[in-house]
């Protein structure tokens, strides 16, 4: 999971193009909108759209988005749990 974790990080900063932001710099627990890295709804598209193309998973409601892009650590959780659906 931690090397999952490393990896959604370094995916995270490419994708949003936060050249500024370090992974060590990102807490895994910390919410990605508003307090934490205070990602917006397009962020939230690309994610999404993150999720989608390298991992093969979708989210299907927004509801669910919420929760599953609350963190990197519920990122992480989703893919894994997705894997061995």
């Amino acid at each position: 999971m931690e090397l999952l974790i490393q990896k959604l990080k370094e995916e995270i900063i490419e994708v949003l193009n936060l050249s500024e932001m370090k992974p060590e710099n990102i807490d895994e627990k910390a919410p990605l909108f508003v307090d934490g890295l205070g990602l917006d709804s397009i962020d939230a598209l690309e994610l999404t759209v993150l999720l989608e193309k390298k991992y093969g998973l979708k989210i299907n409601t927004a509801e669910e988005g919420k929760k599953i892009l609350y963190s990197v650590q519920t990122m992480a959780e989703f893919i894994t749990a997705g894997k061995k659906a």
